[in-house]
């Protein structure tokens, strides 16, 4: 039994729901014979992946969507090897660099090297060449960016890049200069809304007869998940679950780890201590445990401490975010600049009360 995100993922370009003067676009693109490096960016769940995973089914057929995980060893010292997981098919290789922190440009350097001089072997293929999609590609470091640069330039007649990131702002201008930059803007209000109306008649769930009654809780979740659509589906998804009817006054349940990040917030503002500190640090290793972003943990206690405290210290807490989320991307070691981030809220606070 799968997730509602997942058995309801579109499969083609022409399935697609939404931005539909974009699909056409990369229907054109991937029917062309002259595909290029891409480089796909927008918010969280607009669709990116969804989008590119129809355009390589469009470019090699249904062997695409025939995937299997494997593990590869790195040797990214004398005495150091490392494990990384990648998933693949007979067409392409999905991999995410970042998730090895300041080695992933031995990923970048060793892995597409050898995949750049492989030939494709199968005769019935539709393409020649092998691509590559690369996830979270704007939290590369610089150095695993100048190797990517020198990949594309290299090795361009057997391979293409498929970059995928959240902003372009930190991707280095040489690699935006060689791919086709594809923004895909986050689902409208009513995009989410008719998507959500389109599952709850699918799955047969208890809805309110009145259709503005409907439009509303549609809306209510869209706006709850800050139009991010696999958001949605998982929130209307939880709804459903411990709900036998949904309607305009069903609760609609924040995530487990916002109401931590709740809590951390609210233990700063109570008590600015040590103890306090160690306490949170316990919260931090247990948000980034369960996988939690440290950059999503930093912007969700921002916005959460800034709604709780005075305005006239607002404009110190969001410039303390924007140093440590600098600091976030640069680092290797999360949980340093998070408990240094917090460490700095509570001396803010703790000067405000004072005055």
């Amino acid at each position: 039994m799968s997730l509602w995100v997942d058995k309801y993922r579109p499969k083609s370009l022409a399935q697609l729901d939404y931005h539909h003067d974009l699909s056409t676009q990369l229907d054109a693109l991937a029917s062309s014979g002259d595909f290029p490096h891409m480089l796909v960016y927008g918010p969280s769940g607009a669709g990116k992946k969804t989008r590119v995973m129809s355009v390589l089914k469009k470019l090699y057929g249904p062997g695409a969507e025939k995937i299997k995980i494997n593990a590869r060893v790195f040797q990214v010292s004398s005495s150091k090897k490392v494990e990384f997981t990648l998933v693949s098919s007979i067409y392409h290789i999905e991999i995410t660099p970042s998730d090895m922190g300041n080695n992933d440009r031995v990923v970048i350097q060793d892995l597409l090297k050898e995949i750049a001089q492989t030939q494709q072997v199968d005769v019935g293929a539709k393409q020649r060449f092998k691509t590559v999609v690369i996830n979270e590609a704007d939290m590369l470091t610089r150095d695993a960016q100048s190797a990517l640069r020198r990949t594309m330039e290299k090795y361009s007649p057997n391979l293409r890049l498929i970059l995928l990131a959240n902003s372009t702002s930190n991707i280095i201008g040489p690699i935006k200069s060689r791919t086709l930059l594809v923004r895909v803007a986050a689902p409208s209000i009513a995009d989410i809304s008719q998507i959500l109306e389109k599952v709850a008649k699918k799955e047969h769930i208890s809805m309110p007869r009145d259709q503005e009654e409907r439009d509303l809780i549609y809306q209510r979740i869209a706006v709850a998940s800050d139009r991010n659509l696999r958001k949605a589906l998982l929130i209307f998804e939880a709804m459903y679950s411990q709900n036998s009817t949904i309607t305009t006054s069903t609760p609609i349940s924040p995530p487990d780890w916002e109401l931590v990040i709740g809590k951390i917030a609210d233990s700063i503002i109570k008590k600015r201590n040590v103890e306090t500190l160690l306490a949170i640090r316990s919260m931090l290793y247990d948000l980034i445990a369960h996988c939690i972003p440290p950059t999503v943990i930093l912007k969700t206690l921002t916005f959460n401490l800034l709604s709780k405290v005075s305005n006239e210290i607002g404009p110190d807490l969001i410039e303390k975010s924007a140093f440590y989320d600098h600091r976030l991307r640069q680092g290797s070691k999360a949980i340093f600049h998070l408990e240094a981030m917090i460490a700095n809220y509570m001396q803010i606070l703790e000067k405000f009360n004072s005055n």
